[in-house]
């Protein structure tokens, strides 16, 4: 749209948004190459496209994709099908060439980059058509320092580095340096951005998750900036007379909020500016379910020390005075959460082989008491007066037993999450199909079935897996079609983040906490 209105946030420094998103791009597009040439439609060209681009896909291993019946290709639906397209050429015509001068949208980015020209600015698109004409336009805008990144990009992290330099400890000249950089949810996953402060949506994702993974690459450990600024383009009130998204987001967010794991409602308040605030600055808590183990640990540990640091500076330099590995102990009944009834034992806060931060809790009989991230950390919690007590006789004995658990035992490491996550609802799902084959035809158990199981038992989803499985739990899939999507996305290698860790690697003790009777 040519009209938009920017609606602007600021976000206190809150929890990493760590996630795997791989870009959305586009895969055999088929629009013209260049903006003016969209007055020419030529249907035939559109036709010789088509045929080359499903000649490719026919080429690939079929179990790539779901084919449709050609039954139903019938004479109405090509009829159908060439309406609508003769329609939208028709309104492609109409629009005639686009105008970049008369693009207001793209004046009020143009004059955010002006009146931000100190700084660094990062700019999400979900397309990758959309990166390449506002790179060409911020270029003809006369904007310094403007590079692009989508999924056709050949080294997306060199570019994140001339961005972000001192937060990657990357060694690139000044004049190589990148101002303003626009992507695609490319680099929503595992780029560290610390180096700007601002953050611009050019459009609206309708995976709403994604604006909090985009946010992530600089609201993270190492920010320097006490705030975050992003800025998200929405339509205009006319616009969204016409498509609903504003509301479109609203409704999608209240029938689906098992997607982020959570019973909460959203906004309640039916304020516009608070859902749209909520939304934007992950408003504390909104995402949070207390029953998932699947916590960005270092984060939430970071923020408990941003906070204590703030309120008593010089605690800063007694920690700093501590060994390399701690362990002390408490009461059970020193937690300002009132969890009088908390088990006795020892709280263990460990980094894996793979490079995971996880806290596991130790009973007194060397039991796991809980895989809940969250748990573990409300457990942990005591004022900064709290007196120590000595440490009960086996606690490092229960730490060496945390420590064989974390090696032994993935679950513990990242947990399944809660009985509302797309991880936990998958592995339950496969399993129910693994055993009624066995039940029903256990010669016909597919080959990639039990890989697939333990790989979503061991390693965390990818997002962009996470996004496609909840899609499908949410229309009721059924146990087998969900299992031939998951095999589908293991051969893909699009399933699972996965760490093979070499023999020389092995779990670090940080520190360990007894809590006695």
């Amino acid at each position: 749209t040519q009209d938009a209105d920017l609606l602007t946030f600021d976000s206190d420094l809150d929890a990493d948004s760590e996630a795997a998103q791989p870009d959305t791009s586009d895969t055999a597009r088929l629009q013209p190459d260049t903006a003016d040439a969209v007055t020419a439609i030529d249907p035939a060209s559109y036709s010789e496209r088509a045929a080359a681009i499903y000649a490719t896909y026919a080429a690939t291993p079929s179990r790539r994709f779901k084919w449709i019946r050609p039954t139903l290709f019938g004479p109405t639906l090509k009829r159908d099908l060439k309406a609508d397209a003769e329609a939208l050429a028709a309104i492609v015509r109409a629009a005639g060439p686009w105008q970049p001068a008369a693009d207001l949208k793209l004046a009020q980015l143009v004059a955010l980059l002006r009146e931000r020209s100190a700084d660094k600015v990062l700019i999400f698109s979900q397309f990758a058509d959309t990166v390449e004409y506002l790179t060409t336009q911020l270029h003809a805008a006369g904007v310094a320092g403007v590079a692009a990144v989508t999924g056709q990009s050949p080294n997306p992290t060199a570019l994140a580095h001339r961005f972000s330099p001192r937060s990657n400890e990357a060694n690139v000249r000044p004049q190589d340096e990148i101002r303003v950089l626009v992507a695609t949810d490319v680099l929503s996953e595992g780029q560290n951005l610390q180096d700007c402060h601002h953050v611009v949506n050019y459009d609206l994702p309708w995976a709403i998750i994604r604006l909090i993974q985009r946010a992530g690459r600089v609201d993270r450990i190492g920010q320097l900036a006490p705030t975050i600024t992003c800025y998200t383009f929405l339509p205009a009130d006319g616009i969204e007379h016409i498509i609903r998204l504003r509301a479109r987001v609203r409704e999608r967010l209240n029938q689906n909020r098992e997607v982020v794991g959570t019973d909460e409602q959203f906004f309640d308040d039916g304020s516009e500016a608070q859902f749209l605030g909520n939304l934007y600055t992950e408003r504390v808590g909104v995402l949070d379910d207390a029953d998932d183990a699947e916590v960005d640990l270092a984060s939430a540990a970071y923020q408990v020390w941003r906070n204590a640091t703030a309120a008593n500076p010089a605690l800063k330099q007694q920690v700093e005075r501590l060994p390399n590995v701690v362990y002390s102990a408490k009461t059970a009944s020193d937690n300002p959460n009132g969890l009088f009834q908390t088990p006795a034992g020892v709280l263990v806060f460990l980094r894996t082989v793979s490079g995971n931060d996880v806290m596991a809790w130790m009973d007194e009989n060397g039991q796991s008491v809980t895989q809940s991230q969250a748990a573990i950390l409300k457990a942990a919690e005591c004022a900064l007066d709290t007196p120590a007590v000595a440490r009960a006789a086996n606690h490092h004995d229960l730490v060496r037993t945390a420590l064989r658990l974390t090696e032994h035992d993935v679950a513990l490491v990242g947990g399944l999450g809660g009985a509302r996550s797309a991880r936990f609802r998958t592995y339950e799902a496969l399993r129910r199909y693994l055993m009624h084959l066995q039940q029903t035809a256990p010669l016909f158990i597919p080959a990639d079935l039990s890989r697939a199981i333990n790989d979503v038992y061991r390693y965390p989803l990818r997002q962009s897996a996470t996004d496609a499985i909840n899609r499908q739990l949410r229309s009721s899939i059924s146990d087998e079609q969900l299992t031939e999507l998951v095999i589908g996305l293991r051969e893909r290698e699009e399933l699972s983040i996965i760490h093979t860790a070499t023999s020389d690697e092995e779990p670090h003790i940080v520190c360990s906490l007894g809590i006695r009777d």
